[in-house]
């Protein structure tokens, strides 16, 4: 079993289902202490931690909406007092839903930035004063940035600002040996990727690639993991995406 003040801590935002829990697992399996952070899904949350910590690990689960500063200094708070301070961060929260631009409500506009935009930029801030140095931090952008798909003018915008974001505040932790990287997946095999299409949709999509598959949930973990660990340890401000070659 994993010593829980000997382990490093990681927080994996929106980590209850999808490829948030994909990357808890995985990071758990490579000897981290996770805080599982979720908004609603209490129950897939707590099931997941319940699974981890039957395989050994240090983990727990912490409710948090990562739009909202103070529930972000209580997230750190909790992962600080439980399991230690922290080394990763992983900002896998997000939303992703389609339109064309003028069909666009102020609600859905406001939601979008709010969670993939402020969240980011909530935990990055917080991260800044309470990671431990030598940390590693891995924001979510999506290959959708360069693909220019109709419907996704404003997802797209979100995840340029969070391009931005990663790309700045690599340099701006200069002298912490802290590295900043960004994953940017192509189709994976979520719900969040797979609700409201149809079978001929995901089959499109499916054969983008040249690996003419979707990616799984574990495919992305793999690769933050990659940047969590030692062998991630010389890359620093950039994308990296993990499409299958669909761009």
């Amino acid at each position: 079993m994993n010593n829980v003040k000997n382990a490093q801590v990681a927080i994996v935002t929106g980590a209850s289902r999808g490829i948030g829990a994909a990357i808890a697992r995985r990071l758990a399996s490579d000897g981290f202490a996770v805080v599982v952070n979720y908004t609603a899904s209490a129950q897939e949350a707590e099931a997941l931690v319940a699974g981890l910590k039957s395989e050994g690990a240090a983990a727990i689960a912490v409710r948090a909406d990562v739009s909202n500063a103070d529930d972000v200094r209580r997230l750190f708070d909790a992962a600080e007092q439980q399991l230690g301070k922290v080394d990763v961060l992983v900002n896998n929260a997000g939303i992703l839903k389609t339109a064309p631009l003028a069909d666009i409500s102020d609600a859905l506009y406001a939601q979008s930035f709010d969670i993939n935009v402020r969240g980011t930029f909530n935990t990055l801030r917080e991260a800044a004063t309470r990671m431990n140095s030598g940390g590693r931090i891995v924001n979510f952008s999506s290959t959708t940035l360069v693909l220019n798909m109709p419907g996704y003018a404003i997802y797209n915008a979100t995840k340029a600002a969070v391009e931005s974001f990663t790309h700045v505040f690599a340099k701006e932790l200069r002298g912490r040996n802290i590295t900043v990287n960004a994953v940017a997946p192509g189709p994976v095999a979520t719900s969040l990727f797979l609700d409201g299409k149809t079978d001929e949709q995901v089959q499109n999509f499916a054969k983008m690639a040249p690996l003419q598959r979707l990616g799984q949930p574990d495919d992305i973990a793999s690769v933050v993991a990659f940047l969590a660990g030692p062998d991630g340890a010389w890359i620093n401000g950039q994308v990296l995406r993990a499409n299958g070659g669909v761009a």
